[in-house]
């Protein structure tokens, strides 16, 4: 006899208050997965994931436009933002629980220090109000989840 793996498709909708107004949101994947996953590792199918990679596109164009004499700033928001991606694969990759929350811990406060990098470009005015605005409405996605994984 032989062993046939079967397989079952659940769309799970998880509902949560992403951005704090005491609103629930709908944080699952019914309806929005890429039309192609079968070539994607199981960290690039997390909501999660695919919103800091949004995030972090978003942070690329943010740094086409900053003007000269500000590498310091673009170096820094481009590694948190990076480390956010990073940690959350890591994350994913992990056998204990105990591990995976680690680096999803690690990731929540790279996404904060991602924020606090966007609130100083703000604040010097390197950083219009919509891309501003995008940023930290990703950013307050990524933390929400990465709260509830951890």
């Amino acid at each position: 006899m032989r062993f046939r793996p079967w397989r079952v498709d659940v769309d799970v909708d998880i509902v949560v208050d992403l951005d704090g107004d005491g609103n629930v949101e709908v944080a699952g994947n019914r309806g929005r997965r890429p039309a192609d996953t079968a070539h994607m590792l199981s960290f690039q199918r997390l909501d999660v994931y695919q919103r800091a990679i949004e995030f972090l596109s978003l942070v690329y164009e943010v740094l086409a436009d900053l003007p000269r004499g500000n590498a310091d700033r673009a170096d820094q928001l481009t590694r948190s933002a990076e480390s956010v991606v990073r940690s959350i694969a890591e994350g994913a990759g992990r056998w204990s629980e105990a591990d995976m929350a680690n680096r999803y811990k690690i990731a929540r406060g790279e996404a904060m220090e991602c924020a606090a990098s966007l609130d100083v470009m703000r604040l010097r005015k390197l950083i219009n109000d919509a891309r501003y605005a995008r940023g930290i409405q990703l950013l307050e996605g990524v933390v929400a989840m990465l709260t509830k994984m951890m």
